[in-house]
C-alpha cells in the first residue's frame, strides 16, 4: 500500500499539541487544524491551523475565543465550495464545554471572528465534538456530539439548513446496566459510557456510528431514518482503550477506521492502525499500522477523510507534533 507521512510542523508553536482534523480540499491543499499550549486543559490552549500547498505547510496561525480559557477538539466541515467552517470547544471543564465556530472564505489561508454556535447554550457542547460532519444523501448535515455533564453520552446535532441551525437530536441509549463513565469519578446506570462519535451513511438515510467507550470494546448504533432515531448501542469486536478513533466511507463499499487496537479501559494509545471493512463495518481487517507498539508512548485521536481516491489521516504524536498521512486506495 502507498501512503507517506510527515509532521504538519517541524517546530511546533507550542509545548504541548493535541487533537487534530484534517480536510482535503478541491484545489489540491490540504488544511489541518488542532489545539495547542503547555498542556491540555491550561488557560494558554488555543486551536491552530496550517495550509498545506505545494506539498508543504505554512506556518500555523492560531485562533482564540479568549486568553483566559482553554480551548479543544477542532473539527473542519467543508460548508460550501467557497466557505470552510471550523468548530471547536471552549470551557474550562469539559462539562460545560460551549461550541464556538469560524468561517474561512479563502481557502483555509484565514478565519473570521469565532461565534458561538448554539446561543446560551449550557448543555456541555453542541455541534462536532471531535470528528467530522457528514452531509447525507438528502443534504442534511450531521454532526457527531456527545457531552460528559451527566456520565458520557452520545448524540448527533442535525442541521437541515447547511449548518445555520441545530437540532440535538436524543441521547443514544445502550444495553448495559453499569458501567464507570470516567476514571475515578463513579458510576453511570443504565448505559454504558461512550463520547466521541464517528459517522457514516451507507444508503439513502442509513446512518451508523462507532463510539469510544469505557467498557474495553467500540460500541456501535445505526438508524434507518436519516438519524432521527437509532437502535440501542452494541458492543463490536473492535478493542477500544477509552482513546479516539474515527472511521470514513469510500466509494466502492468500503469503511476505513483508525485507532488503537487495544481492549483495555484507559489502556495504551499505542500502536495505532488503519483497518478496512467490506462489509459495513460487521468486520474489519488491519491493512497498515501508523505507528508501532510503544510501551508509554501516545499516537492517538485520529482524523481520517476520503477524497479522490486517497484517505487523509492526522494524529498525535506524543503530545509533541501531529503526523500527517497520506494513503493511496
Amino acid at each position: 500500500m502507498n501512503y507517506k507521512k510527515e509532521f504538519v510542523c517541524q517546530k511546533m508553536p507550542t509545548l504541548n499539541c493535541h487533537a487534530s482534523t484534517v480536510l482535503p480540499l478541491d484545489n489540491g491543499d490540504t488544511l489541518a487544524a488542532w489545539f495547542g499550549g503547555t498542556k491540555e486543559g491550561n488557560d494558554d490552549v488555543n486551536i491552530w491551523y496550517s495550509l498545506r500547498h505545494s506539498g508543504e505547510f505554512s506556518e500555523p496561525k492560531e485562533i482564540s475565543v479568549s486568553k483566559d480559557l482553554p480551548h479543544w477538539n477542532p473539527v473542519l466541515f467543508q460548508k460550501s465550495e467557497n466557505e470552510i467552517i471550523l468548530f471547536f470547544k471552549v470551557g474550562k471543564k469539559i462539562p460545560k464545554w460551549k461550541t464556538y465556530y469560524c468561517i474561512s472564505s479563502d481557502g483555509g489561508k484565514t478565519f473570521g471572528e469565532p461565534k458561538e454556535l448554539v446561543i446560551a447554550d449550557n448543555s456541555g457542547g453542541r455541534g462536532p465534538v471531535k470528528n467530522k460532519c457528514i452531509r447525507l444523501s438528502n443534504g442534511r448535515v450531521l454532526a457527531p456530539a456527545s457531552t460528559e455533564n451527566h456520565g458520557w453520552r452520545c448524540f448527533v446535532d442535525i442541521s437541515d439548513d447547511n449548518c445555520e441551525s441545530w437540532k440535538k437530536g436524543k441521547y443514544i441509549k445502550t444495553e448495559s446496566a453499569f458501567a464507570p463513565f470516567n476514571k475515578g469519578n463513579g458510576y453511570c446506570s443504565n448505559k454504558t459510557a461512550m463520547i466521541q462519535p464517528t459517522l457514516w451513511e451507507s444508503g439513502d438515510g442509513k446512518v451508523s456510528m462507532l463510539t469510544r467507550t469505557s467498557s474495553g470494546k467500540i460500541y456501535r448504533s445505526d438508524s434507518e431514518d436519516y438519524a432521527e432515531t437509532w437502535c440501542r448501542a452494541y458492543p463490536t469486536a473492535l478493542p477500544n482503550n477509552n482513546s479516539g478513533i474515527d472511521a470514513v466511507a469510500a466509494p466502492g463499499g468500503k469503511l476505513f477506521l483508525v485507532y488503537n487496537p487495544v481492549g483495555d479501559n484507559w489502556g495504551e494509545r499505542s500502536p495505532l492502525v488503519l483497518a478496512e471493512s467490506d462489509d459495513n463495518g460487521k468486520t474489519f481487517r488491519e491493512i497498515l499500522t501508523l505507528e508501532e507498539e510503544k510501551k508509554d508512548s501516545e499516537f492517538s485521536y485520529p482524523a481520517i477523510t476520503y477524497k479522490d481516491g486517497k484517505l487523509y489521516i492526522t494524529y498525535t504524536w506524543e503530545r509533541l507534533n501531529i503526523v500527517y498521512a497520506e494513503v493511496e486506495i
